[in-house]
């Protein structure tokens, strides 16, 4: 009998190349050591070359002076644009005449009632006590006015986003072709969302409201979609069986069974349009927003604050009610006319109320009952100025915190990613998108960072990238510290539990305040301000993701003697990793937003270029920032959100 021979054992591999991200990473090198060379004997090895760039100015400046040339006279802009356009501001016109007509009483009445018949006397008496405060504080007219935006730019996202939605939910190839566009919207930072719209209908009402709809429809849509596509099936094959046609099967079971996730989108579309209202106070839409936008270009914080304390309750109080509106029980929904019965009594409940203060003379807001807060808190500035500013002991100030930042953290950050060679740059970029993704992630967030010396904005796009992984580092520090504490304290959760919630209901706009008021302007102030719209939701995603590891892994990690620590590192840690990758993720969007608004107050780079084409109408200058910020986003985007392989040569 023949007698077989084993074959040799292959020599072992040392751990870390047995890793499919080393894998990744010697291939990458193994290119980079062939292209590198190649891209230095023909460009040079510091900032972007000069001969890989596009000057858009003259392209951009022909295309503003045609539009403006031809805006009175194209039939595109006649009998398409110029339709929409009206369209729009009669729309808005029309809303602020009923809000005028309804009177500071008719409007506070309307909305007490709306809110104590979805969720209850005390969120009516704090709704009617917001509305009071908006009035108090002389800012009646310009909330009227944001209201009025509000309305027609919600009513507008809703159902646009309701259809795309309900395209998606109902077509799986309709929904792979939206998934990208979608992703690629909910990346994008606000401020980006002015320049187009500014190119076409110009600065003024129709712009801000049509950004404002292109920037909440998203939300409404994917939750449209992801409703009436986990409605029961149970449900739908037994509608089905008793012979409904798709459309009766559509408004008779699918709809209701998606009633939640469509309040919930209704709920996003709200908080992001508010948002994107006072934004577009930068093109024209007046309202709390252009207050708050005149207040800090002159650093008058207590007129900024006195504009800004209206936004944050109207944000509070419409958060609140649309998410109560969620949570009622889907037997009142099935009752025959019980969502209707609630509108018909707060409408002729209004209407009284209108009538008599019609009657009375009172529908304008009294000129004598107003509280004048602006002097009092620049008084309270001024002495911050002159005592925390940089007058606190042997601690120095807040001026000098960021001054100290700014030189020890962020000038050798933007020098050092200046100072990189740009196909190191690209490699760095390359690496990270494909060790935690797959190689189309990587081609992806390379082009879009290529993209970017294209456009001729390489240095001020570094330097918004710096001040963004500043912030980023900051805000994880900061966010998983107070995220873990609160995932193993249910007491401290309950504390900080309001506390995130009015932070992630403030509009991005309101954050300035505080940071100006403080640390003055600059780009540490707009560092300051994008960690703190970014903390809560690191710190509700960590929490979160915490909490939701298995429990039978830590009772078995305590029945071996592990320590409170060692669970957390040992356990928590990484059985939470796709929650931890999700906060980091979301922290960089949420960062780069703030961070380009930054610009209004002394942010630089690219939030400033963008600024200054608004504000002087250089749309050329405006429209390549707004460029050069769509392509960092998509990039941070790409490489800090993992991509699950499909198949096995997915990677």
């Amino acid at each position: 009998m023949a007698t077989v021979t084993a074959p040799a054992p292959r020599p072992a591999l040392p751990g870390i190349l047995r890793h499919r991200a080393a894998h990744k990473l010697l291939l990458l090198a193994l290119a980079a050591a062939i292209l590198v060379p190649l891209a230095n004997a023909h460009w040079s090895s510091g900032s972007w070359p000069d001969a890989l760039t596009v000057d858009l100015s003259g392209p951009l400046g022909r295309a503003n002076d045609w539009i403006i040339d031809n805006r009175d006279s194209s039939p595109l802009f006649l009998y398409f644009f110029g339709y929409i356009s009206n369209a729009v501001v009669l729309s808005v016109r029309a809303v602020y005449l009923v809000l005028l007509a309804a009177g500071w009483a008719g409007v506070t009445a309307f909305g007490a009632l709306v809110a104590w018949r979805v969720a209850g006397v005390r969120l009516a008496i704090g709704t009617g006590v917001a509305f009071l405060v908006c009035g108090l504080l002389g800012m009646w007219v310009p909330t009227m006015q944001t209201l009025a935006l509000m309305v027609v730019a919600v009513l507008t996202s809703v159902v646009v986003g309701a259809l795309l939605g309900l395209a998606g939910g109902l077509s799986e190839r309709t929904d792979r072709a939206l998934r990208p566009v979608l992703d690629t919207m909910q990346v994008l930072p606000a401020f980006a969302y002015l320049l187009p719209v500014v190119l076409v209908f110009g600065i003024g009402v129709p712009a801000a409201v049509l950004a404002t709809v292109v920037y909440a429809a998203p939300p409404m849509a994917r939750l449209t979609a992801l409703g009436l596509r986990n409605a029961d099936p149970e449900v739908l094959e037994a509608v089905e069986s008793l012979g409904a046609t798709g459309r009766q099967r559509l408004l008779t079971a699918r709809l209701p069974l998606a009633r939640k996730q469509l309040l919930l989108g209704l709920n996003q579309t709200i908080m992001m349009a508010l948002s994107m209202a006072v934004i577009a106070s930068v093109i024209g839409a007046g309202g709390l927003g252009d207050r708050v936008y005149q207040a800090l270009a002159s650093v008058d914080v207590g007129a900024a604050l006195a504009a800004g304390i209206p936004i944050v309750l109207l944000a509070v109080v419409l958060d609140r009610v649309t998410a109560a509106a969620g949570e009622q029980t889907d037997a009142s929904a099935a009752e025959p006319g019980s969502n209707l019965r609630p509108w018909l009594y707060a409408l002729g409940a209004t209407v009284a109320v209108a009538v008599v203060a019609r009657l009375a003379g009172a529908l304008d807001w009294p000129s004598g009952w107003t509280l004048g807060i602006a002097e009092p808190v620049n008084r309270v500035v001024d002495w911050m100025t002159a005592h925390l500013y940089s007058g606190v002991p042997y601690l120095g100030g807040t001026a000098d915190w960021a001054g100290h930042f700014t030189t020890w953290v962020l000038d050798p950050v933007r020098d050092g990613l200046q100072w990189l060679p740009w196909w190191s740059v690209l490699l760095i970029v390359a690496a990270l998108a494909w060790v935690i993704g797959t190689w189309r992630t990587a081609l992806t967030a390379v082009l879009a960072m290529a993209a970017i010396g294209v456009l001729g904005v390489w240095k001020p796009s570094l330097d918004t990238l710096s001040q963004v992984l500043a912030a980023v580092a900051v805000t994880l520090v900061l966010g998983f510290a107070t995220g873990i504490a609160a995932a193993r304290s249910d007491r401290f959760e309950r504390a900080l539990r309001p506390v995130l919630d009015v932070c992630q209901t403030m509009p991005q706009f309101v954050y300035l305040i505080p940071v100006v008021a403080l640390f003055g302007v600059g780009r540490a102030p707009a560092v300051a301000a994008a960690v703190v719209y970014a903390l809560p939701a690191v710190v509700r995603i960590t929490a979160q993701g915490l909490r939701q590891v298995d429990p039978a892994a830590l009772e078995s990690a305590r029945s071996l003697g592990a320590t409170s620590a060692q669970q957390l590192r040992q356990i928590q840690l990484p059985l939470a990793r796709p929650a931890l990758l999700l906060a980091v993720n979301q922290g960089v969007v949420l960062v780069l937003a703030v961070v380009i608004i930054g610009g209004l107050v002394g942010g630089g780079a690219l939030g400033y270029d963008a600024v200054f084409g608004l504000a002087q109408g250089d749309l050329a200058t405006g429209l390549v920032a707004g460029a050069a910020i769509v392509c960092l986003g998509l990039m941070l985007d790409r490489v800090t959100q993992p991509t699950e392989r499909r198949t096995k040569k997915g990677a």
